[in-house]
C-alpha cells in the first residue's frame, strides 16, 4: 500500500498552455526566419544591381532622382515606423497576460497606419504617371518602379498579416505556440519596415 502511495504519477500529455511573461527568446517560428532571409537576399542583389548601374551612369540617375518627391517618401518612412513600433506594443501586449487586452486594438491601429502608406503610394504613382513617367521612361525609373513595387506588395501582404494578427489578439486565451505565430508575423512586418529604411535613401537621398 505506501509502495502504492509513494509511487510516481505518471505525467499527462497536455496542450501548449497560455503563456505569461516570456522569457529572452528567437522570436516567431523557425520557419519565418526562412522566408524573412530570402527575402532579405532578393532585395541586397537589387540593391546591389541598382548601384552598379548607378555607377556607369550617374548623370541619369542623379537628374531622374531629383524628378522624385521626396516629401512622401520621408513620410512614409514615419508612417512605417510608426506602425513598427505600435506592432511592438501589441507583442508585448501579447506576451503579457494583464496587457493582452490591448493587442487587438495596437494591431488594428498598425493596420490603419499601414494603409495610409499604400495610399500615399498610389498619390506618387499618379502624380508620376501624369508627368509621364512610366518604367520605360529611363534606367532610372525602371529601377524606382521595380524597388517600389515590390516593396508594396510586400506591405499590402503585410497588412493581411495584420489582419490575422488582429484576429489571433481578438482571442480570449492563447497558447505558446500562437503567441508565437504572432511575434512571427510581427517580425515580416518589421522586415517591410527596414526594406523602406533602405529603399527610401537609395532612391531619394543618395546622390
Amino acid at each position: 500500500m505506501t509502495d502504492v502511495i509513494n509511487s510516481p504519477r505518471p505525467r499527462q500529455c497536455e496542450p501548449d498552455a497560455p503563456s505569461g511573461p516570456s522569457s529572452p527568446h528567437i522570436p516567431g517560428e523557425p520557419g519565418i526566419w526562412i522566408v524573412l532571409f530570402g527575402d532579405l537576399t532578393m532585395f541586397t542583389v537589387i540593391f546591389v544591381v541598382y548601384l552598379h548601374e548607378r555607377g556607369k551612369a550617374p548623370s541619369l540617375f542623379a537628374d531622374s532622382q531629383a524628378a522624385l518627391n521626396s516629401t512622401f517618401g520621408a513620410i512614409n518612412t514615419l508612417v512605417l515606423l510608426t506602425s513598427s513600433l505600435l506592432v511592438v506594443l501589441a507583442t508585448r501586449a501579447m506576451q503579457r497576460e494583464n496587457l493582452r487586452r490591448w493587442a487587438p486594438r495596437l494591431t488594428i491601429g498598425a493596420f490603419a497606419v499601414g494603409a495610409l502608406f499604400v495610399l500615399i503610394k498610389v498619390i506618387e504613382y499618379r502624380e508620376k504617371v501624369i508627368a509621364g513617367i512610366t518604367p520605360t521612361t529611363n534606367e532610372f525609373f525602371m529601377y524606382y518602379f521595380v524597388l517600389t513595387g515590390l516593396h508594396l506588395a510586400h506591405v499590402l501582404l503585410g497588412l493581411a498579416v495584420l489582419t490575422v494578427l488582429w484576429l489571433l489578439a481578438r482571442r480570449p486565451a492563447h497558447t505558446k505556440t500562437q503567441i508565437a505565430y504572432f511575434e512571427g508575423g510581427a517580425c515580416f512586418w518589421h522586415m517591410v519596415d527596414l526594406l523602406w529604411i533602405v529603399i527610401f535613401p537609395l532612391l531619394f537621398l543618395v546622390r
